[in-house]
């Protein structure tokens, strides 16, 4: 197996710093092989797979350019006699032990940025994790589908070509290994870039499963036994995919969020059980490429957490642009034909229906992860039936020095949401006394178009018999998104009528997931109507939409 430089961007070149290895040396996955200086600080290069190294393809003060290849690894499998050696002598391992002020427990985008923040405050910080740096997010979630996205749409771009006056000559295809390839260059960029600023922050970085022994002590299990003993300590492990018992889930065509994102065969037909935020981004990521797709979702309505107008929005363009949803149908069994394909058996007020297609995507739900924690031992307590941990408003536990911040306490699971939280714990940690405030947090969904919103929606605000007034303006009125050939969708503002502040924003359509920033900070901020529309808004641009909805909070929008 050879081992390549990762992505540089802008063609620029880096340097080979410190060759760790040599010619024979026998390597674990994630062992150091080199250090690489580029423009934007230095690179690990780490082994991808175990084996021996048989070739060194580099030299140290060398130039090297993205894709390089820097190493050759034999990789060694173990034989069945060798395993069984394994078996017999156990090797006794050396526990090391050490005390730090602060023990992070998962590096997702809660916990290195937590560790970040309290490096920078003066905390002497352990963060420990099991598996790569950046957790879920980076790794297997927000940043991967975003690739994703952003191919696919270059995809729809070009063979849509034509409308902006552009000759595309030849057949238009998808080299889907190339689409994953690319992925992971800006997933490894980011991963390195955390490993950087951990080295920079003097953060000690432990790899393996951490286990509580007490409410002050953990252990680590990984390539090498650690107990550490923390004055305080943050649980950030994230979530998981949950379990859905569906007969027939196990079936090889059968995917799901993790393992799509690594699917380089790109099928001509696909199945998304579920219509929430992950399936309805996969369905506009498959159907940009050209495929077939079908979306079953047992609530009455796709992506139940926004507002019904922009639900039914959402769904009208997914319907236009040929994607097939079913809505309040139940996923009854899955099953394969005898030609391999997919057969999905649902249910809906008109009886059974079958859906055949060459893969199946399961996308419902994640839940809070406290696998292999022990989380009992540290006396720490857990919300209503046992779905993640309970904290404050501080991220303080029941237990005086133990926080827990992101989608393990099952409040909000949003990466966003995580980093903020562990911000918080620390300051309280630091004993600043900060609170989390849930009331300005953005959501962005990356469909086609996109879909954010912030703050009370306005169904909420019905529910509760608010005050409130709404506004509403079409991205058709919009110059910019006309230039963009998106003039789908519209913005909507909900106004309290005896504060006069602007409470809640929905947007759906183009640069939605930009739009919703400024919003934030109208909402944070307690902004009115007229602070908005007293803002100057540079023209041409999407931005304009924010404007108009709140000149139509007063005397009306000026272009519609």
């Amino acid at each position: 197996m050879i081992i390549k430089m990762t992505a540089i961007p802008g063609g620029k070149k880096g340097t080979v710093g410190k060759i760790q290895v040599k010619v024979g040396d026998s390597l674990e996955v994630g062992d150091l092989m080199a250090q690489v200086e580029t423009a934007k600080g230095n690179r690990t290069i780490k082994a991808t797979t175990a084996g021996v190294i048989s070739k060194i393809l580099c030299e140290e003060g060398s130039e090297i350019a993205s894709n390089a290849e820097m190493f050759e690894i034999e990789e060694i499998a173990a034989s069945k006699e060798d395993t069984t050696i394994q078996d017999d002598v156990q090797p006794q391992t050396l526990t090391k032990e050490m005390t730090t002020d602060l023990l992070i427990i998962g590096a997702g985008p809660g916990g290195y940025v937590a560790a970040i923040y309290a490096a920078k405050n003066g905390l002497k910080v352990t963060l420990v994790e099991k598996s790569e740096l950046g957790g879920t997010c980076l790794n297997v979630g927000c940043i991967p589908t975003k690739a994703l996205v952003k191919s696919s749409e270059i995809c729809h771009n070009v063979h849509n070509a034509a409308h902006f006056g552009i000759e595309v000559d030849g057949k238009v295809g998808v080299n889907m290994e190339q689409v994953i390839n690319r992925k992971d260059e800006v997933k490894q960029r980011l991963v390195s870039g955390i490993d950087f600023l951990m080295k920079k922050n003097e953060i000690e970085v432990i790899s393996g499963q951490a286990a509580f022994i007490d409410e002050t002590t953990v252990t680590v299990t990984g390539k090498e036994q650690y107990t550490v003993k923390a004055k305080d300590i943050i649980v950030a492990t994230g979530s998981k995919i949950s379990k859905i018992a569906i007969p027939g889930i196990e079936l090889p065509f059968v995917l799901n969020s993790t393992t799509a994102l690594s699917c380089t065969d790109l099928p001509k037909s696909i199945t998304v059980i579920g219509g929430g935020v992950i399936g309805m981004e996969f369905a506009f990521i498959y159907k940009n490429f050209g495929v077939d797709v079908h979306v079953i979702e047992f609530m009455d309505r796709l992506l139940t957490m926004i507002d019904s107008d922009i639900s039914h929005e959402i769904h009208d363009i997914a319907q236009e642009a040929g994607i097939h949803i079913h809505t309040s149908s139940k996923v009854m069994k899955i099953q394969s034909s005898v030609d391999g394909k997919a057969v999905v058996t649902y249910e809906d007020k008109h009886g059974e229906h079958l859906v055949v297609s060459e893969k199946v995507l399961v996308a419902i739900g994640r839940e809070p992860n406290l696998d292999g924690l022990a989380i009992e031992k540290s006396g720490v307590a857990l919300n209503d039936r046992g779905r993640g941990i309970k904290v404050d408003s501080s991220m303080r536990t029941n237990v005086e020095h133990i926080y827990a911040i992101g989608d393990v306490t099952n409040i909000i699971q949003l990466a966003h949401v995580a980093s903020h939280q562990g911000i918080i714990a620390i300051d309280n940690i630091l004993n600043k006394q900060k609170e989390m405030d849930y009331s300005a947090v953005p959501n962005v969904i990356f469909t086609a178009p996109e879909i954010a919103s912030v703050g009370i929606n306005e169904d909420e605000a019905k529910s509760k018999n608010r005050n409130v007034s709404v506004s509403k303006f079409a991205f058709a009125g919009n110059g910019k998104a006309l230039t963009m050939n998106e003039p789908r969708g519209f913005i909507k503002l909900i106004k309290d009528n005896e504060t006069n502040k602007i409470i809640g924003g929905s947007i759906i359509g183009a640069d939605a997931s930009s739009l919703i920033s400024a919003l934030t900070l109208a909402i944070q901020n307690e902004f009115s109507e007229e602070e908005i529309t007293e803002t100057i808004f540079a023209h041409p641009t999407t931005g304009e939409v924010i404007h108009e909805a709140a000149m139509d909070l007063g005397i009306g929008a000026l272009h519609q």
